[in-house]
């Protein structure tokens, strides 16, 4: 065994130490100097151990909600882009209702040997989520990232929007526009993004509005789904409430923001105006165009992969949150408000 890791190592031009942490799957060797033990095995004729052989394959897993909200497609493919160019195969696994579970998709991409995982609006945001599952993933060896919600009990990397940020950027617009009954349509109050953009809100219309947080807490809030028959519903409420302008948590439920106003016979913006979150692809030619929060998606993307890889190659990365800033995309859902002169 001595004999052959000098041979190695030699023929790597590393010392045995380093050769003998790669065969083992230490931590703590660069990328590089990993492929050019691999490299010295082949050459030499040594099979490579199976757990490696497995690994050097290079894939990375992605483990994203449904597809249905085209943001999360976005996502997918800035993310699969970027581990491509660097030499890597993305596993696209996909929850759907009544289909296989975060925790079924983690298993069975850590049995293919995945080199880490990127988690896009996982059980990481989920406040009443057990985080003891990343735990013993990082106990397995499995490097990951995490996507669009934070837990303090994780010690991972994790790639934010600023929610906060975003809910200043819609409100600051409509006040501008001479709103002063906005609401504000999200999913359920468990996600870590739906409480930070409720915080955001909050902030923002008690200092422009100087309304109290529990009024706008109990009439300008309205939980439901991430669906544009969840913004239907929810809308339809702040509609009930008095509200001449929703700003919604996605694109989705912006969409049935506005077919709950046209229901009701009102027009969009002339009667309400809509503000929707993510930019998803297509949302620029829909009817009208929709104002929304743009995501920063390829910075996310990016900055999501060259952290994975940075763990992949025996560099952690900083075990905190890498926030991104979003920005206002105004188009034709917003317009004054009623009574004021354009």
């Amino acid at each position: 065994m001595t004999a052959r890791l000098a041979d190695i190592a030699a023929q790597a031009g590393v010392s045995e130490a380093t050769v003998s942490r790669v065969l083992n799957g230490k931590p703590g060797v660069a990328a590089a100097t990993r492929e050019s033990v691999l490299a010295a095995l082949d050459v030499l004729g040594y099979e490579r151990p199976v757990r490696l052989r497995r690994r050097s394959a290079g894939l990375v897993g992605l483990i994203t909600p449904e597809l249905e909200n085209p943001i999360f497609p976005a996502l997918a493919q800035v993310i699969g882009q970027a581990l491509t160019r660097q030499g890597y195969t993305p596993v696209l696994a996909t929850q759907t209702p009544g289909g296989s579970t975060e925790d079924e998709l983690t298993e069975m991409l850590v049995d293919r040997g995945v080199s880490g995982i990127i988690f896009v609006s996982g059980l990481h945001a989920d406040t009443s989520a057990d985080m003891q599952r990343y735990e013993k993933l990082r106990a397995q060896g499995v490097p990951f990232v995490l996507v669009d919600g934070f837990s303090p009990q994780v010690r991972a990397p994790f790639i934010s929007p600023d929610d906060r940020a975003a809910m200043r950027l819609a409100v600051t617009h409509l006040v501008a526009l001479g709103h002063t009954r906005i609401g504000l349509a999200l999913g359920p109050k468990r996600f870590v993004p739906v409480l930070r953009k409720i915080e955001g809100f909050v902030k923002v219309t008690r200092e422009q509005l100087g309304l109290s947080d529990q009024v706008i807490e109990a009439e300008l809030i309205q939980h439901s789904l991430y669906t544009l028959e969840g913004g239907q519903a929810a809308a339809s409420a702040l509609i009930d409430r008095g509200c001449t302008a929703v700003v919604c948590a996605s694109d989705m439920m912006a969409l049935g923001a506005i077919r709950a106003a046209r229901q009701r016979g009102l027009e969009v913006p002339d009667d309400i105006s809509v503000v929707g979150f993510d930019d998803s692809p297509l949302i620029a030619f829909t009817d009208p165009p929709l104002t929304t929060i743009r995501k920063p998606v390829p910075a996310m993307g990016q900055a999501a992969v060259r952290t994975l890889l940075e763990e992949i190659g025996g560099t952690p990365a900083p075990h905190s949150e890498f926030v991104f800033m979003p920005e206002l995309v105004v188009r034709g859902s917003t317009a004054a408000g009623p009574g004021v002169a354009p």
